[in-house]
């Protein structure tokens, strides 16, 4: 067999962005897993946009999104009326359709956080399950419209192995992550029919802002160096090359799908 069949007969694999236009929301700073996802789509081509948190993220959210050569810079806080909707009509009026989003915010008062999940007031329960799980509901439906304008996309979000074990200290945010994990499934089942994929991302723990509002997170990350077969702790760079896979045409198939990038720590009983 000669060399041009062997390619003829090779699947068409696209490994790169080139092209398309995707929304990056969550990045905090240079730490964030966002920011590991958004270097990682524009090393294969993709254009952006970035969102920060207020005015005091801003100063350290711009000038990364400025370095990506984000088109796109706006603040986006999910519990402010209309903030995210801003967002998207920008989009809609800059690009005129997404390829792929990634959702990565998570947030729990912190009296609540570092309570037994027992504990947890119903305010704070609200406010945790509206900012981490169901602003991924109001993303997907606004990104629905104009990712069917693109011929179909993906969406990603992030989530933790304490959500499917108890993990110590990690309190309210399990419960949370798991509902944004079967959340994942079910939009997943709606939205495939229209070529958009769904997915989580579960990465082992992190040295980020979010997770330094934790209880005992060094210890966390101390017993996942140990336990975890590779005996090393995920980067954000690591996190980032798999979602950029993920948001790539060859992944056209995984939807659905929660994805551990952990060093196998989650294989360990």
């Amino acid at each position: 067999m000669t060399d041009a069949t062997n390619t003829a007969l090779r699947p068409s694999l696209s490994f790169d962005l080139a092209g398309k236009r995707g929304l990056v929301v969550g990045i905090a700073n240079a730490s964030s897993i966002a920011y590991g996802c958004a270097k990682a789509y524009r090393d294969l081509g993709a254009e952006l946009a970035v969102t920060y948190l207020n005015p005091k993220s801003e100063r350290f959210v711009r000038p990364l999104a400025e370095e990506l050569g984000a088109p796109i810079i706006m603040p986006c806080d999910v519990t402010t009326e209309n903030e995210l909707e801003a967002v998207y009509a920008e989009i809609d009026r800059v690009w005129g359709k997404l390829d792929f989003i990634l959702h990565a915010i998570a947030f729990a008062p912190m009296r609540d956080l570092h309570g037994r999940v027992i504990d947890c007031s119903r305010e704070g329960f609200m406010t945790a399950m509206d900012v981490s799980c169901h602003s991924f509901v109001r993303m997907a439906k606004l990104a629905e419209p104009l990712m069917e304008k693109a011929g179909g996309g993906s969406m990603q979000t992030v989530s933790y192995f304490g959500a499917e074990k108890v993990v110590e200290h990690y309190n309210i945010m399990g419960p949370v992550k798991a509902a944004l994990e079967s959340l994942t499934r079910y939009l997943a089942a709606e939205l495939g029919p229209k070529g958009i994929r769904v997915n989580t991302l579960s990465p082992g723990p992190l040295a980020t802002r979010a997770a330094s509002g934790i209880d005992h997170f060094d210890d966390l990350m101390a017993k996942a160096t140990e336990r975890a077969p590779t005996h090393h702790l995920t980067t954000i760079d690591e996190v980032g090359a798999y979602s950029a896979f993920l948001a790539t045409d060859a992944a056209k198939s995984v939807t659905g799908q929660l994805v551990y990038i952990d060093g196998g720590y989650n294989i360990i009983g």
